[in-house]
């Protein structure tokens, strides 16, 4: 039992670490297509985007993990299957969950090492990762200025160009709006035939040398900025061959940031932060709902509270509604003038939007308290879904690659990526249900294992039992004999109109 234990180890660990490593593979490079228009042009050294790359692989393992389980373990059983081994096991009398015991244990160290490493290692990452791709989206790159669209990558200048030659980096149609000026923007136009755009040798200043064009200047005066007042108006126009314009490059480079800024979001913390951060925004949350009910207390009961004040009597916060010593409030309206019921009218109106806007306002902090925790709430669920669908996936792999006996990278990798869109479009769903309040978080973050746990426990049943779920031959077999029952009821059918006939 120890040799048989040997031999099925071996031959799954080697299709998990060659499928984990494929899929971390794919996965990442996913991720740098996301992301390459951030990181194209802007001059980043070899160690950063190593980093970043370092960074980006720890971040994809949960996705990783869980579709190289489902592979590896459709593989293996795949592979024992088409070889006949898994029958000669049969054969001697060791059923299929006996087989699968020592990658069961597997299974369940690897799921208790990807809770770990989600708890530990991924919030670590994650803050890294993020605060690394603020750093590289925020360095400015040096020719990024596209065609027909206004650049605003230089500070205080709006940069826009008809076309630009790629092979000599030659800008045509130049329009450059200089707002340094922050009382009179668009006083200040510059229009170029052409020119071009360079770096200067300390890499400190952008220089645009211009050619061909002219340069409009208008300046107002300080106190009266009225286009009709020409005298204190002052028009410039400056025609020039070539004119050449420095560019500050100072804080377009690349520069780290505090990763403290970064530490507060709820993917950049473990269980124990998590937890802590909810009943924080929990009790937060019970602050605001406190307050916002004695807001609206006090606009319901303001007068009843005004009327008990004049007549003595604190205690009493109905005063106002006694029919003995209050009049009747529509015989009140109906003494009124037209232009008393108006401004009547009018003031409760303003004075019901006021008090609209007070209660708007406390209620927006009751939703942003809301958000907080259900997208903590969300991170505390996902580091036990990780591990709980490493060990799902396992129960659909192995008994559907004893089902299908198909072992190799054709079959399995077919049906893998089948059950794990299927997955990753129901845990999406389920995320974004959770995300947006629509379901309770636990009902929005299980739901894909609650989806596919009993398909685990189907397939689990159906190969133990020996059943022909997915045999092709059988299905062949079954139409065969269909179709030649039809083909056979159809002579008859023939046979008996021609018998008819002859009589």
């Amino acid at each position: 039992m120890k040799k048989l234990n040997l031999f099925i180890i071996k031959s799954y660990l080697g299709p998990l670490s060659m499928t984990f490593f494929i899929s971390l593979f794919i996965l990442v490079m996913q991720f740098l297509w996301k992301y390459v228009d951030d990181m194209v042009g802007k001059g980043l050294e070899t160690p950063v985007l190593a980093e970043l790359l370092f960074y980006a692989t720890l971040q994809v393992v949960p996705m990783a993990l869980p579709l190289a389980i489902l592979l590896a373990s459709l593989m293996t059983f795949g592979n024992l299957g088409e070889n006949y081994e898994l029958t000669a096991i049969k054969a001697a009398g060791i059923s299929l969950p006996r087989t699968m015991k020592p990658l069961i244990y597997i299974t369940i160290f690897i799921s208790i090492a990807a809770f770990w490493f989600s708890n530990n290692v991924l919030p670590y990452a994650n803050l890294k990762l993020y605060s690394l791709l603020y750093d590289v989206k925020q360095a400015k790159p040096e020719l990024e200025i596209k065609e027909q669209i206004f650049y605003d990558g230089f500070e205080n200048f709006r940069i826009k160009i008809d076309h630009k030659d790629k092979e000599t980096n030659l800008l045509h149609n130049i329009m450059i709006y200089d707002h340094r000026d922050r009382f009179n923007k668009n006083t200040n136009v510059t229009l170029a035939d052409s020119g071009r755009l360079q770096v200067s040798a300390d890499k400190r200043n952008m220089v645009l040398t211009l050619l061909d064009g002219v340069r409009y200047d208008e300046k107002q005066g300080e106190n009266n900025k009225r286009l009709r007042d020409r005298d204190l108006q002052k028009f410039r126009r400056d025609v020039f061959k070539e004119q050449i314009a420095l560019i500050d490059l100072q804080g377009m480079n690349f520069d780290r940031t505090d990763e403290n800024l970064f530490a507060n979001y709820d993917r950049m913390k473990n269980l124990n932060q998590l937890t802590h951060d909810i009943d924080s925004f929990n009790i937060q949350r019970n602050q605001y709902v406190q307050r916002l009910t004695k807001t609206s207390e006090n606009f319901y009961f303001q007068t009843a509270r005004y009327a008990a004040r004049r007549n003595k009597q604190e205690n009493s916060a109905l005063t106002f509604i006694d029919s003995a010593k209050v009049e009747n409030p529509d015989t009140l309206f109906a003494g009124l003038t037209i232009h008393q019921k108006k401004m009547a009218l009018e003031g409760a109106l303003r004075k019901a939007r006021d008090n609209k806007n007070q209660m708007d306002e406390e209620k927006r902090h009751i939703i942003a308290q809301d958000s907080k925790i259900r997208k903590h709430t969300i991170e505390l669920h996902r580091k036990f879904t990780l591990s709980f669908a490493c060990f799902i996936f396992f129960f659909i792999g192995a008994p559907l690659g004893a089902i299908i006996r198909k072992g190799g990278l054709g079959m399995p990798v077919v049906i893998s990526v089948l059950f794990f869109i299927v997955y990753y479009i129901i845990d999406t769903m389920g995320a974004k249900m959770a995300r947006e309040g629509i379901w309770p978080v636990y009902q929005g973050m299980w739901l894909s294992s609650t989806v596919l746990l009993p398909l685990g426990i189907f397939l689990t049943y159906k190969s133990a039992t020996d059943s022909t779920l997915l045999n092709a031959d059988a299905y062949i077999i079954f139409f065969q004999k269909l179709f030649k029952r039809e083909k056979f009821d159809l002579t008859n059918r023939l046979d008996n109109k021609e018998d008819i006939k002859t009589d």
